[in-house]
């Protein structure tokens, strides 16, 4: 007979599935990620695991969820504290930096994000897309700032900019200043 939990374990429980995967997944990617282990962390039989999660997909989910919901507080914290155009170059370095930290948020092309997002229903693939898109545009919003280039543009300039992790290996030089320079000096040209 499966044990039924109260709320409060099922908070405290689903909580640390949630941080024991973006543990594993930060470190060993979405196929080495395995429920088994998460549970034995979470303290749970693995039978239980279908009382928080229908799968491992909706688990990774909400994981990557939570983890673009926590860059964008923090993103906006700098922006609360420096609502300028330097506030948003901050902003996107500090970004920069938790990406490389955290290699599977910025590369969605390789073979393990690939069979993530493959095995992830198309429309929390769309939401996620849309929620990274939109927090965007919502900045710009809320801070008013005026854009020189027309909003999709400026998106794709700082994705592009973003990107460079993909192949900061090929550099040739400190990707972090190579970063730094590019964002500060294209800044003029997204904004007023």
């Amino acid at each position: 007979m499966a044990k039924s939990f109260t709320e409060v374990e099922k908070n405290n429980i689903r909580e640390r599935l949630i941080l024991e995967c973006e543990n594993h997944w930060s470190k060993y990617g979405y196929k080495k990620t395995n429920i088994d282990e998460l549970c034995s962390k979470a303290g749970i039989a693995k039978g239980s695991f279908y009382t928080f999660f229908d799968s491992k997909e909706k688990l990774f989910f909400e994981v990557l969820n939570g983890i673009q919901n926590r860059l964008i507080s923090s993103i906006y914290e700098i922006l609360n504290s420096m609502p300028t155009k330097e506030g948003f170059v901050a902003s996107l370095k500090m970004l920069y930096r938790l990406y490389d930290k955290n290699p599977f948020l910025y590369a969605p092309r390789d073979h393990d994000s690939i069979a993530f997002l493959n095995k992830l229903p198309k429309d929390m693939v769309s939401k996620l897309e849309h929620n990274n898109i939109q927090s965007f545009y919502d900045l710009i919003e809320k801070y008013d700032f005026k854009l020189k280039i027309d909003k999709e543009k400026a998106f794709g300039v700082c994705n592009a900019l973003l990107s460079s992790l993909l192949l900061k290996e090929d550099i040739g030089y400190n990707y972090f200043e190579v970063f730094d320079f590019m964002i500060e000096n294209l800044v003029d040209d997204i904004f007023e």
